[in-house]
């Protein structure tokens, strides 16, 4: 019976853990090697990504420079950012390719902040679907007689104790992502 409060809790934290992964990937003014993450590059036939064929580091508040570590690379890496669905214009810079971070207007930061509460609103379903099945799984349990009501009662409880916690961490994220994306 513990073992289903446990696995809905080890379910509810791969739901946040997926929603800041996510979150990590919406632009903010600042750079961050972060956001060129789920980037994959075409290394000789195989999709490959970017931080296993490059050094990706932040040059100052604005830009990125990416290192590829084979110099016959940096084409396609600069033509895959560009392509990209992230808005970025890279530009090669000696061996290096540099990627000025442009700054969002507030019509694209109402937008972005729309995006992060959609995320963030599909976890929070997420996390109640799950406490969902669980209590669905201790109503059968009971209902087979293999825990009394009690048991029921208290494990629900457990679960919704849970439940509360991760809506109240997913409501921070969310909140700290805003109040990134509205400073200037």
């Amino acid at each position: 019976m513990d073992e289903l409060t446990v696995n809905a809790k080890n379910k509810m934290q791969k739901s946040l853990e997926s929603l800041q992964s996510d979150l990590s990937k919406v632009r903010t003014g600042r750079a961050h090697a972060g956001i060129l993450d789920h980037i994959t590059v075409d290394y000789y036939g195989t999709p490959t990504q970017l931080n296993q064929i490059a050094i990706i580091n932040v040059a100052d508040a604005t830009s990125l420079i990416v290192q590829p570590y084979e110099k016959n690379m940096k084409a396609v890496i600069e033509k895959t950012i560009r392509d990209s669905d992230l808005g970025l214009n890279p530009a090669a810079s000696g061996d290096n390719i540099r990627i000025p971070m442009p700054s969002l207007t507030e019509e694209r930061r109402r937008e972005l902040i729309k995006i992060v509460k959609s995320e963030g609103e599909g976890s929070k379903v997420a996390i109640r679907n799950i406490r969902r099945d669980c209590n669905d799984s201790l109503k059968k349990l009971t209902k087979d007689k293999e825990i009394s009501e009690d048991e029921e009662r208290r494990l629900q409880d457990e679960v919704q104790k849970a439940t509360n916690q991760y809506i109240i961490n997913i409501d921070s994220m969310i909140v700290a992502k805003e109040k990134d994306l509205l400073t200037v």
